[in-house]
């Protein structure tokens, strides 16, 4: 079984976060566990986050069928007097026309690279998208602070996200920010209800799961009525996702940069479903909605353990994609959680699209934090359990064919 966890650490000691594949999910755990309980007892220990700083560039990618605004917020980047140095990395068939008069430089080669006057540059690839971000890397490093990439409207962000896992010459240089998804308020309903062959997800619904930031567009262009219907819609497939609302394509650059979506820092507002997760830009501050908890409900009954579960119930087993949520109180046998979690992965790593979660382990003074893309898993702990504060296991699932009553044996098992 292929573990990268110790390869990572003695070549990307830059790199805060650790990582393996499959089975090995939390067999970083054991090493963590003993770690924790010595610097607990370490008077310099305090309840401040362990994870160390990352100074690796960021990058976004952007998705979105055509006609969603992808187009419109792209040439914004590009062109709008910002004060950001961006670098936005176009797929070939991009719409995007820069004005030659907003043109600083251009280098032609195997990818074009235009350097544009407001200090951010545009590329164009034509084939690896791996060779593209190492050859900004490579020499036009400390030119940009950032990296938007702009993919097809058909595009599945799988197999991008886990190029910044996959491979060195990225992961060493660069971080992934975040995915950012577009969605036309007046035709999603049109693609999200496209029929595909036996076995093929629809697209516009994967970009949707996938999304650390969903921006539901053209909403002039509809009622009240429908938008909210599709709200629902997109956070029943994803609901660790923020969503804002939006007319002709205007949202704040920093609504898109600085998303954080992959560091485990964040993890814990990702998992807790009080948080509201949805902005109305015309009002320009968060609401908290009750459709943005429709799934979940609070059981009041005792249960074994003493464990006090919040779930998802409305789909048992949703044959299409779907969150699923388990938030209980106490701490996991550590042995029994990697092999239930390692088994998952295994067995189920192409139905799970995202994971997050944040954990108490037995025997650990810490908060173990992780995030997921299929089979790739991402751990570290976190800051110290407060002394009286409640030791509260959240994750949250998105994938397809999911049985939240099956995910939520399966985790309760390994509860002491």
């Amino acid at each position: 079984m292929l573990k990268l966890c110790e390869h990572l650490q003695s070549n990307r000691e830059s790199a805060p976060l650790s990582y393996s594949y499959t089975r090995d999910a939390l067999a970083l755990l054991q090493v963590s566990a003993a770690a924790t309980a010595a610097a607990a007892e370490s008077e310099s220990s305090d309840v401040s986050t362990k994870i160390p700083p990352d100074d690796r560039i960021p990058a976004t990618i952007i998705t979105g069928f055509l006609g969603s605004g992808k187009t419109t917020l792209l040439n914004h980047i590009l062109t709008a007097d910002h004060g950001k140095r961006i670098a936005v990395i176009e797929n070939e068939y991009g719409e995007v026309d820069i004005d030659g008069s907003l043109v600083a430089a251009k280098t032609t080669g195997a990818e074009d690279i235009v350097m544009l006057n407001n200090g951010c540059l545009c590329c164009t690839v034509r084939g690896d998208l791996v060779r593209m971000i190492s050859e900004l890397v490579n020499k036009k490093k400390g030119r940009f602070d950032h990296i938007v990439i702009e993919t097809t409207g058909l595009a599945n962000p799988a197999p991008i996200i886990q190029t910044f896992y996959a491979e060195d010459q990225v992961f060493n240089d660069v971080k992934l920010d975040g995915v950012v998804t577009l969605v036309d308020a007046k035709h999603a309903d049109f693609h999200l209800d496209e029929v595909k062959p036996k076995g093929v997800v629809n697209e516009a619904v994967e970009q949707i799961a996938y999304a650390d930031r969903i921006i539901v567009n053209k909403t002039d262009l509809v009622g009240e009525p429908e938008i909210a219907s599709l709200v629902q819609r997109i956070k029943n497939i994803n609901r660790m996702a923020h969503l804002k609302r939006t007319e002709f394509g205007k949202v704040d650059l920093d609504y898109v940069l600085g998303i954080g979506g992959f560091d485990l820092e964040r993890i814990e507002s990702a998992v807790d479903a009080k948080d509201s997760k949805e902005d109305h830009a015309s009002h320009g501050h968060d609401h908290d909605h009750d459709h943005d908890h429709h799934h979940h409900h609070h059981d009041e009954h005792e249960h074994k353990h003493e464990h006090h579960d919040h779930h998802s119930h409305e789909h048992t087993h949703d044959p299409g994609v779907s969150s699923v949520s388990i938030v209980c109180e106490g701490s996991l046998d550590l042995e029994k959680a990697n092999i239930w979690l390692g088994t998952l992965l295994l067995e189920r790593s192409d139905d799970i699209y995202r994971m997050k979660g944040l954990l108490s382990v037995e025997g650990m003074n810490e908060r173990f934090v992780f995030q997921g893309v299929h089979d790739i898993f991402q751990g570290s702990p976190d800051r110290l359990w407060g002394p009286d504060e409640p030791r509260i296991n959240k994750i949250v699932f998105i994938g397809k064919n999911l049985d939240a009553q099956e995910l939520e044996k399966g985790f309760k098992s390994c509860l002491l």
